[in-house]
């Protein structure tokens, strides 16, 4: 009985552009048009190229919190009378980046509000999230350049020359390692915020590790309001803190109200 000749291996699909010669021949006419194309490539050409949920992120989310927070940074930048840069840095990112970061609470709560399920995890919420982490992280990397130029340690422990020693246990040592633990978090969160992460730690681990989130904001929060008090600021900006943190404990509250109504009228439903 004859055998049959063993067939050779198919290459593999990945193209290589060192190994041109080896590649399959049914590949090569498409390999050709894609040498013709020039780099880099056009931005039309470039975008369409991204996956289709990538560009409605990109278009609905992160181009108007672009827009919003580089109008929000500008005019606080420019109406402040601080003398340096690295002030009116500090001071402009810091009031965007607690807003942001209140309306990522605010999002959960307005689903059950208006009856609709609360997804995982939602495109919106991250996207908030991810501009809140960016302002956040620049605000803090230029905060500990603001009050003791050259010096951040002492925003932490008492210098040789106070009255005290160790740890800062002042209400401006409060307000530091309120502001530090709080912007270490948002970079954990930050950082774990995509899909690849959910995969990997599956969705109950990573739910749990996304809640760290109301901790971010309680220390966020603690921060702006001691740092109120240290730099004694004027009323509008004491007021903007408390609005942005009753906005989202009150819809958090709302949200509470509404997810145990819905628990009791599922319960009479099946009683």
């Amino acid at each position: 009985m004859k055998r049959c000749p063993r067939r050779k291996p198919c290459p593999s699909p990945v193209w290589s552009f060192n190994r041109g010669s080896r590649s399959h021949p049914e590949r090569r006419s498409h390999l050709r048009g894609l040498r013709q194309v020039e780099w880099p490539l056009p931005g039309p050409l470039l975008f369409s190229m991204i996956q289709p949920r990538l560009q409605r992120r990109l278009l609905r989310h992160h181009l108007p919190l672009l827009l919003a927070s580089f109008a929000a940074v500008s005019a606080l930048y420019a109406t402040r009378d601080f003398k340096d840069v690295i002030t009116r840095t500090s001071f402009a990112t810091a009031y965007p980046a607690l807003a942001l970061l209140a309306a990522t609470l605010l999002l959960g709560p307005w689903n059950l509000v208006r009856r609709r399920t609360n997804p995982i995890s939602s495109d919106l919420r991250r996207d908030v999230g991810i501009w809140a982490g960016i302002l956040g992280v620049l605000h803090t990397a230029v905060g500990q350049c603001v009050h003791l130029r050259g010096r951040p340690w002492l925003y932490y422990i008492y210098g040789p020359q106070e009255h005290h020693r160790g740890i800062r246990h002042d209400l401006f040592g409060l307000a530091n390692y309120t502001g530090a633990v709080s912007t270490l978090l948002l970079i954990l969160l930050f950082a774990t915020s995509n899909d690849w992460s959910l995969r990997k730690l599956h969705t109950r681990p990573w739910k749990r590790l996304q809640r760290w989130n109301y901790a971010v904001f309680a220390l966020a929060g603690v921060h702006a309001f001691a740092y109120q008090g240290v730099e004694k600021q004027k009323l509008q900006f004491v007021a903007t803190v408390a609005i942005c943190t009753a906005i989202a404990l009150g819809f958090q509250c709302a949200g509470i109200v509404f997810t145990r109504r819905a628990e009791r009228e599922g319960a009479n439903r099946f009683a």
